[in-house]
């Protein structure tokens, strides 16, 4: 049962809009308020009733259309004013995604809430990619972690020492920028130079690339193609089975799609991200209810 007045976290999977689950598309049909970031597919935000206020709210490295305390406001006061909302997600709502910040939000403002779990992109990106996590023969463990950590740390709160040495598979998400550290971390803390890293771009959709190297070629490698996010990092011997697993048919490498642009006439633009539509950016949005 659908109740008014309530916030729905939910999760949109890692960017196939096939991936959602069942009870998030239902939620999402119904919804009166839809408050969305930047990673979701748009074929997902559309399936909302054509009446719903839609609410992009979407962050990006360096670019904050709304800031996190004002989305946080935004879904108690679309919820004070009886709209069922749905907050919808990339990935999974309590994987990296603050889902964990906005439901504390909501408890404090006495809003009533529903979290709805999500396909992560930590294990549906390596997936399309053809490497599994975990492999009786190679791996037995994994671990995921984020390579953005909070501005102000004065340094890392992970543990490199363990993940260098006790983790088969390291996932990094949001580790683009952060990628040289990471690399330097892990080979200084016991990992070897020559262990495999796959970085998978845009992962489970039509434009899904993927460049493979060692923690020795692979920084390099990265900044040859300007690579840019999203990515999904994979560190681990599992690498070396997307040979004999790949099944997923991905566009042109990372590397034959740039060495295409270089020669196409300089100045030609790319296609743009989404961006705000500055009339429901605000909570003024929301006061039709």
């Amino acid at each position: 049962m659908l109740h008014r007045g309530k916030v729905y976290l939910v999760g949109a999977g890692p960017g196939d809009p096939g991936l959602i689950t069942v009870r998030g598309l239902h939620l999402l049909r119904q919804a009166e308020v839809v408050i969305y970031d930047r990673l979701v597919h748009p074929d997902l935000v559309a399936e909302a009733p054509a009446d719903a206020v839609r609410i992009y709210v979407g962050k990006e490295s360096g670019q904050h259309c709304m800031p996190q305390e004002r989305i946080n406001r935004l879904l108690v006061t679309s919820a004070q004013q009886g709209a069922l909302v749905v907050r919808l997600k990339g990935g999974d709502p309590f994987v990296f995604g603050r889902g964990g910040e906005e439901a504390q939000t909501l408890v404090e403002g006495g809003i009533p809430f529903e979290v709805v779990p999500g396909v992560s992109s930590a294990v549906a990106v390596p997936a399309y990619a053809g490497i599994p996590l975990t492999h009786r023969k190679v791996a037995s463990s994994f671990a995921v972690i984020t390579g953005h950590e909070e501005a102000e740390k004065e340094e890392s709160s992970l543990p490199w020492g363990e993940l260098a040495t006790a983790v088969d598979t390291l996932v990094v998400l949001m580790g683009v920028k952060s990628l040289p550290q990471i690399v330097r971390q892990l080979i200084s803390a016991g990992r070897s130079p020559e262990t495999p890293v796959a970085l998978i771009r845009q992962g489970t959709t039509a434009e899904q690339s993927t460049i493979i190297g060692t923690l020795a070629d692979i920084v390099a490698k990265a900044e040859a193609v300007k690579l840019a996010p999203p990515v999904v990092t994979v560190i681990g011997e599992v690498v070396r089975l997307r040979e004999q697993l790949r099944w997923f048919a991905e566009n042109m490498s990372i590397e034959e799609k740039s060495k295409g642009k270089r020669q196409k006439a300089k100045g030609k633009s790319q296609k743009g991200l989404r961006t705000a539509d500055p009339g429901l950016n605000s909570e003024s949005a929301i006061r039709i209810f």
